[in-house]
């Protein structure tokens, strides 16, 4: 299954970015030597 979009509704400071960023690790899309400017 290839997943192109995901939608994350919480309020700010609530660890949007962290989770996207976790989620994008696990699947092998982002690794820690990328830069997500």
């Amino acid at each position: 299954m290839e997943i192109r979009n995901i939608a994350i509704i919480a309020h700010v400071d609530h660890g949007k970015t962290t989770i996207t960023d976790a989620i994008m690790r696990q699947t092998g899309m982002f690794t820690d030597e990328m830069s997500m400017d």
